[in-house]
């Protein structure tokens, strides 16, 4: 019984010291980044990438967003051309930006993502969820 009480006692020690080191890490890693208001908005957005000539649009799995027509977006429809096989072809993508309403009195989604660096670009295009097909 002695031996039981022994062991979860240093067991109970031994993870509670561990916690307290990842905490004191957690904290240097905070202090040493500066936070401003677009270091926190800014985020990882996975998903299938679409121009057209007059707009950009970004759909994920449970979100779409239009895109920014900007410069960062430019450069991305110039990467993203290649891969394409038709004009509405979709290409898996994966951007750096931070999203903000939309414009009042304008149409289109509720928010709009601005690109700030592309992460990957996709090397096919996406599959197609339904695809239409003529009478023959």
């Amino acid at each position: 019984m002695k031996r039981i009480i022994i062991l979860i006692t240093l067991t109970l020690i031994t993870f509670s010291c561990k916690n307290k080191e990842e905490n004191k890490e957690l904290e240097t890693v905070k202090t040493e980044v500066p936070e401003t208001s677009i270091n926190k908005a800014v985020k990882i957005y996975n998903g299938d990438f679409m121009y057209l000539a007059d707009a950009a649009v970004l759909k994920g799995k449970d979100f779409i967003y239009a895109v920014e027509l900007d410069k960062k977006m430019q450069e991305l429809a110039d990467r993203v051309r290649p891969v394409k096989q038709s004009d509405f072809d979709m290409v898996p993508v994966a951007v750096k930006g931070f999203l903000s309403p939309k414009a009042a009195g304008e149409e289109g989604w509720d928010e709009v993502l601005t690109i700030t660096e592309i992460v990957m670009v996709g090397k096919a295009p996406s599959k197609v969820d339904i695809k239409l097909e003529g009478k023959k």
